[in-house]
């Protein structure tokens, strides 16, 4: 029985954009026994990083009134709560992407109550054309807070798989380049791992922006999510004797 043939290769790694660097190639051309036929495979890691921006904001707005008998500051509370909700549905907001919180207390012989929505967006500029209204048609009562921005489970989801796909996609590029360097066809995948994840969020330029001197206001900063995987992925060589045949 003749004894298996082993073949290693590698280049030293390249510097990406990102963070991280890219992983050296590490390629193995080798050959072992599949049902009784030896498999030849060569062996390489990916590497890869995606981001994307924050998908979903949301706005706490909040109202507040103080009167002299409990239906006084009922009645006020319920007419700006009114204009607010007419005002964010009719900007294609359904009632599941909102919530309405309403805390009445006494202090001496007066009656306040405060009521707070908080709405969630997925289009900013429906967002920033509900707060430029309500800023407008309200008084000093009502107040608009910035907006808060996040990452949906979805999106983050996406996010992850792209980064695994993109790596496995540069992982195939560097196989098909060694196969031929080697004078070798490149098959089908054998074995595809992810080896390694991260993520993590950019939160630096808005922390710079805070702290920057200017007299201009501070746009709301749309923070980024980067995510980066590690494949290792092993893929035959088509055998060359079928193409004499």
């Amino acid at each position: 029985m003749n004894t298996p043939v082993r073949l290693y290769a590698a280049l030293p790694a390249a510097e990406t954009g990102g963070k991280d660097k890219q992983q050296g190639l590490q390629v193995t051309a080798l050959q072992r026994e599949s049902l009784g036929k030896p498999v030849r495979e060569v062996q390489v890691t990916g590497v890869a990083e995606v981001s994307c921006p924050a998908d979903r904001a949301s706005v706490r707005v909040s109202v507040t009134s103080t009167k002299e008998s409990v239906n006084e500051v009922t009645n006020s509370i319920s007419r700006r709560l009114e204009y607010i909700l007419q005002t964010i549905r009719q900007h294609g907001i359904r009632d599941e992407h909102m919530s309405v919180r309403q805390f009445l207390h006494r202090d001496a012989d007066t009656f306040s109550m405060n009521a707070e929505i908080v709405v969630t967006f997925s289009e900013f500029q429906k967002m920033e054309q509900m707060c430029r209204i309500l800023l407008e048609k309200l008084d000093s009562s009502v107040h608009v807070g910035a907006p808060q921005f996040f990452h949906s489970a979805a999106s983050l989801s996406q996010l992850r798989l792209h980064a695994c796909v993109a790596a496995v996609e540069n992982a195939q590029q560097k196989a098909s380049k060694i196969s031929q360097l080697l004078g070798e066809s490149l098959g089908s995948p054998l074995l595809v791992r992810e080896e390694e994840t991260k993520e993590w969020r950019n939160e630096e330029e808005a922390a710079g922006r805070e702290h920057s001197s200017t007299a201009l206001p501070l746009l709301p900063h749309i923070p980024t999510a980067t995510a980066s995987s590690q494949v290792s992925v092993s893929f035959s060589f088509r055998d060359k004797s079928k193409k004499k045949l």
